[in-house]
């Protein structure tokens, strides 16, 4: 869509420092070929709307040869989301599934009851080097599809809704915003956005959802005058109009928020629940190791080894 009249501001400069609810700048973290900066769960937050956890990975450039492995692993009570800007990822799980991720596409994995992926660099691109850039995220279900059949979803970016205006793009990844519905099924009210501004452009945020959050993943932007830089996470107060305005060099960033759900969930490793009875029950399943009639199977297509629990 070239241009969606939602997507303007509707005043010069909206909201106020006082808006910004909680400010999280996460530290990076080196492990082993590249870096990661996990900006949710933090000590300031532990979720915007159903968003649970929220990873940059990079960006980072491999040598011929190199690349991720990260081995058959369990999850149970969330979705993840895997979005690319640079690079490539291999994902296979326990459903069957063998499906490449490019930059602008979707990966959107329902774990429910339990599932078991890795995530590599493909064979091919190991033979030639490549860059990797990108976030990794889950969503916590809620309570009442915790527990449901695990399932698998990938979109290219062609199918994902594209507005277009005033100096802005935007990609909705998961969820509605700004008057358009993402195409992957979700169990809870959400927003996930891909925001690319020019310098100087500026962009409003919905104003529908009650958890509203921004992570800067390039560039600047200013809310009220304020200046913030890539690598940080804004998360806004409720009901607050709130418009943002890129620095003069642009910025591109993440918009993510949603319905808060009907209480905390519990985080170990893996595994997300609202009780820690369940995640009790998941760490027994995946110690088990019973692959042919246990609660976790291994990918078909990538089960030589496997990552133990803890």
């Amino acid at each position: 869509m070239s241009w969606n009249p939602s997507i303007e501001p509707h005043c010069p400069d909206a909201g106020s420092m006082d808006s910004i609810e909680t400010l999280i700048v996460p530290r990076a973290r080196d492990i082993g070929d590249f870096e990661v900066r996990r900006a949710l769960p933090s000590v300031e937050r532990k979720m915007v709307g159903p968003f649970v956890f929220f990873d940059q990975m990079g960006p980072a450039e491999f040598l011929t040869d190199q690349g991720i492995d990260v081995r058959p692993h369990p999850h149970i009570g969330l979705a993840t989301v895997t979005y690319l800007y640079q690079g490539e990822f291999q994902h296979r799980d326990s459903l069957g599934t063998n499906q490449m991720i490019y930059p602008g596409e979707v990966n959107w994995m329902i774990a429910g009851n339990g599932v078991t992926h890795s995530e590599r660099t493909s064979a091919q691109t190991r033979a030639s080097g490549s860059k990797l850039f990108g976030i990794q995220t889950w969503v916590a279900l809620p309570e009442e599809h915790e527990e449901t059949n695990a399932g698998f979803e990938h979109h290219k970016e062609a199918e994902l809704p594209f507005l277009e205006g005033e100096g802005k793009q935007v990609r909705l990844i998961l969820g509605n915003a700004w008057g358009e519905r993402a195409p992957t099924k979700t169990f809870s009210e959400m927003f996930y956005a891909d925001v690319v501004l020019e310098g100087g452009a500026m962009l409003p945020l919905p104003d529908d959802h009650e958890d509203r959050g921004l992570y800067v993943t390039s560039g600047s932007i200013e809310v009220a005058g304020d200046t913030f830089e890539a690598g940080q996470m804004m998360v806004f107060r409720p009901g607050d109009e709130i418009t943002i305005k890129a620095g003069s060099s642009g910025a591109r960033l993440m918009a993510l928020g949603g319905e808060t759900l009907n209480g905390p969930r519990h985080i170990w490793w893996n595994f997300v629940a609202s009780s820690r009875d369940k995640i009790e029950a998941a760490k027994v399943a995946w110690a088990a190791g019973d692959w042919a009639h246990g609660r976790f199977q291994l990918p078909p297509d990538d089960n030589d080894e496997f990552i133990p629990l803890p």
